[in-house]
């Protein structure tokens, strides 16, 4: 597949993804690398764009380059995010509200504090991404360390061994502390997904690195 062709598909899967407007947004391949330009009107649809692109085979990276414009109607004050932000937490039981920070400046959610487990992290900022007037999500909750590095890379091992999505044996676990790095060679961004999610689903990973590449 070439870059024009790869091009035309992501254009076609985003006019396809019914969470997109695809009207304002430019799609740029080079080399499997595609570029997203443009501006939608949420964050939450720049968001389903990148994520929309991600699934299309041949794609290797992403450079995220859309811009949110908020309609005049729809846009808030910080303080009121900001307590709307504090509410969508406190309702979710899968998130430790009380452990979480939260500070809103011109329409950037930036979310920090402690949690035990890497999902919770990423259900806050899901949360908070969907709410109106938000232009961006920073996430920097760290995940605090609650097993023993040596016990890490065994769960991950049986994680990838039991999934349906991964080849286990293309993919080299290295634990360093808390950080796991995976290495090899896999065919898919879903195959990429399932192993980065089989190591951020071990209590105590607070950083993956991810050297994979797709062939």
């Amino acid at each position: 597949m070439n870059d024009s062709q790869l091009q035309d598909i992501v254009l076609e899967e985003l006019r396809w993804e019914p969470s997109v407007d695809a009207a304002h947004i430019g799609v740029v391949a080079k080399d499997g690398v595609i570029t997203l330009t443009g501006h939608v009107g949420t964050y939450a649809e720049k968001m389903a764009a990148e994520r929309t692109a991600r699934m299309v085979k041949g794609v290797k990276a992403i450079a995220q380059e859309i811009e949110v414009r908020l309609p005049s109607m729809k846009k808030h004050a910080d303080d009121e995010i900001a307590k709307r932000a504090v509410d969508i937490l406190k309702w979710n039981i899968a998130v430790p509200d009380e452990r979480i920070k939260i500070k809103v400046e011109h329409g950037v959610v930036t979310l920090s504090g402690e949690v035990d487990w890497q999902y919770q992290k990423v259900r806050a900022e899901a949360e908070v991404r969907f709410l109106g007037g938000v232009v961006g999500v920073i996430n920097s909750i760290i995940v605090k360390p609650t097993i023993k590095p040596q016990e890490v890379r065994a769960k991950i091992k049986s994680a990838l061994e039991r999934s349906a999505d991964v080849e286990a044996s293309m993919v080299g676990i290295a634990v360093d502390g808390s950080t796991v790095t995976l290495s090899g060679k896999i065919h898919s961004w879903s195959e990429r997904n399932a192993a980065e999610h089989a190591a951020w689903s071990v209590p105590g990973v607070t950083k993956v690195v991810d050297h994979l590449s797709i062939q």
